[in-house]
């Protein structure tokens, strides 16, 4: 034991003597999380239009009105053309071109159906779509406001009848932000390249400098190097995930509902499967430069894409779902977001803590026997 806790000294130590590596653990986390906390919105605002108003009454000007005053539009430019309207949405200056017809007040007036052609940019078809929701919104709230005032001014009735009221409520997150689901889970995001990569450098770099043929032909067993090179990075992790969670609390003011000491505990439990994933990269890396490679592309971007993160599992192929069950950043993700969102804790969220207790032990036990036997 005290050899172990020797070489976690040793670490620390050496941590120390290297001021980049105590930025890239202690402050990139946070500056990631500013960056990315910002970057990470899904929220249709301010939807650039052009409008090609080819009626310009007192009418078309009203409904424009409406349409800018809704808050989810902005109108670009006003073109007088079909080829101006083209240019701006083929430059990307637009993502909704607006076109009033020429007949349009007539045709209110007259108590008929007015065209209005709505034409998207569907390159980002999730904008578009929400785009849509919003002017179909508007147009449906401006013919009900015109068949009102008909009534109004002709004197006639509408008889009462049965109609079905709905009260909306929205749980977890009322303001209906993408920014509050997806910073709790880079905060998952975070843990992974703090542990993972790091510990899969640290330990090539013992290669690469020559202090492991050193370590070998001392005394030290095999589980002592071992546990002295990846304790300290446990350490480092939960501070980071620490760290992370007052940013996140402080800068976008999302605050854990949940169990924090529950948090915590699954945060060391999914370490368990970073550090031995990590270790098993050192295994198989020559140099640092390919122990990077190895850890982004081959195991950071796959648990980005299957995890849950950034795309929903449910919208995925069957196939791929059933690969995204062996991703440990899911379960951690369900359970970060359950926690910080819901304010769920174990009683709810036992099922995902078990699987990352089993995942992490197994990666964990694999990649330590491996790694003991290229020492040996």
């Amino acid at each position: 034991m005290k050899t172990i806790i020797r070489f976690i000294i040793k670490e620390f130590q050496q941590f120390r003597r290297d001021p980049k590596m105590f930025g890239i653990i202690l402050i990139a986390p946070v500056i990631q999380l500013i960056f990315l906390g910002y970057a990470a919105n899904l929220d249709v605002e301010n939807v650039r239009a052009v409008v090609y108003d080819r009626n310009k009454t007192s009418t078309s000007r009203e409904f424009i009105e409406r349409f800018t005053s809704s808050g989810y539009f902005k109108i670009a430019e006003y073109v007088s053309n079909y080829n101006e309207l083209e240019n701006k949405l083929n430059k990307g200056e637009a993502i909704l071109a607006l076109v009033i017809s020429h007949d349009f007040e007539e045709k209110i007036v007259r108590r008929e159906s007015a065209s209005l052609q709505a034409i998207f940019d569907g390159s980002d078809g999730n904008q578009a779509s929400i785009a849509a929701g919003y002017l179909q919104s508007i147009v449906a709230g401006y013919s009900k406001d015109i068949i009102a005032k008909f009534m109004n001014t002709s004197g006639r009735k509408i008889s009462p009848a049965g109609n079905l009221s709905s009260e909306v409520r929205v749980w977890y997150n009322p303001t209906m932000k993408t920014r509050n689901y997806m910073v709790p889970g880079i905060v998952g995001l975070l843990v992974s390249l703090v542990t993972l990569v790091l510990t899969s450098l640290a330990v090539v770099k013992e290669k690469e400098i020559g202090t492991m043929e050193q370590l070998i032909v001392t005394p030290i067993r095999p589980y002592h190097l071992i546990a002295g090179k990846l304790i300290p990075f446990t350490i480092l992790g939960l501070v980071s995930v620490i760290i992370v969670l007052l940013a996140m609390r402080i800068i976008f003011e999302i605050p854990v509902k949940g169990s924090e000491s529950f948090l915590l505990a699954s945060a060391f439990l999914y370490i368990l499967s970073t550090l031995g994933l990590g270790l098993f990269i050192s295994t198989i890396s020559k140099t640092q430069q390919q122990a990077m490679m190895i850890a982004i592309f081959a195991v950071m971007m796959p648990m980005i894409f299957l995890s849950g993160f950034a795309f929903p599992i449910e919208n995925m192929p069957e196939i791929i779902q059933y690969i995204s069950q062996i991703i440990p950043l899911k379960y951690f993700n369900t359970i970060i977001r359950g926690v910080i969102l819901k304010g769920l804790g174990f009683a709810d969220l036992w099922i995902e803590a078990s699987v990352l207790l089993v995942m992490g032990i197994s990666i964990l036990l694999l990649s330590s026997l491996r790694f003991r036997k290229r020492l040996e």
